[in-house]
């Protein structure tokens, strides 16, 4: 599988598609279906590192703190070497902010979450708490975190009920694998293990600073190519009858623009 990269979207004003982004040079992905997939994690975890990975198949040098929303896009061919292989690309919604912010802040970033096809989970592997916080960031996203707290239950665990019906497919990712001393690797990955299985999901555990992470043919590419064909299969192919109900329209706050979305 050979990775395309489209140029980085440049948008100054909410108004603006990455269709009406695009450069000269890429008029053709204009015409390409699209996909909308949720990027979230803890601030610092390494989203903007990963999605520059996935987009740009380079290593982000100065990663910098994402304010509101940053959009980037991936070129994916749905079901690669076969007859119904076809090209889509993928909007990859880079979500900033905390999981813990004041209900107004969960409200500003609500205006992401409308008709969303996947969701990507990020955490830190060397921060249990953001492996733990990946409850509250999809629970937030599905319009079901209506009391901050109501998601905890006895003994500090989470009730999988509450991801049972979710039809939006998931991927969890966790970050910064390298910063673990191979002697502790398997014990961490061991305790975030339980995080695909809560969510019925892969994991890809990686390193953003190592493009070999996600070489053509490795474990992780085919995981991630796999999951990018279900969102678009979700989106696209499923018959009328079972086709996945879109997140609630939301009310948009203030009625004006919202500055703080940027395409980069």
């Amino acid at each position: 599988m050979k990775l395309k990269v489209l140029p980085s979207i440049l948008s100054s004003g909410w108004s603006t598609t990455p269709e009406q982004a695009l450069t000269p040079g890429c008029s053709k992905m204009a015409s390409l279906d699209r996909v909308k997939v949720l990027v979230l994690g803890d601030s610092g975890v390494g989203k903007s590192s990963l999605v520059h990975l996935l987009c740009q198949n380079q290593v982000l040098g100065n990663p910098s703190w994402t304010v509101g929303c940053s959009v980037d896009v991936r070129v994916h061919d749905y079901k690669e070497g076969t007859p119904e292989e076809k090209t889509y690309y993928i909007e990859l919604w880079d979500v900033g902010g905390s999981v813990g912010s004041a209900s107004s802040v969960k409200s500003t970033r609500a205006v992401f979450y409308n008709s969303v096809n996947g969701i990507i989970l990020v955490h830190d592997l060397t921060n249990k708490k953001s492996s733990q916080n990946l409850y509250r960031w999809s629970l937030e996203a599905l319009n079901r975190d209506l009391v901050p707290t109501g998601v905890l239950v006895t003994n500090g665990d989470y009730d999988r009920e509450q991801f049972a019906d979710n039809q939006i497919p998931l991927l969890v990712i966790g970050t910064k694998l390298d910063q673990i001393h191979e002697t502790k690797r398997h014990e961490v990955l061991t305790r975030t293990a339980f995080l695909a299985e809560d969510f019925n999901a892969e994991e890809i555990n990686l390193d953003c600073t190592n493009l070999r992470c996600l070489a053509a043919g490795s474990s992780n590419a085919v995981k991630l190519s796999r999951f990018f064909d279900k969102v678009i299969e979700k989106r696209y192919f499923l018959r009328e009858g079972n086709q996945i109900p879109g997140f609630p329209d939301r009310k948009r706050f203030g009625g004006g623009t919202l500055k703080s979305l940027h395409y980069d």
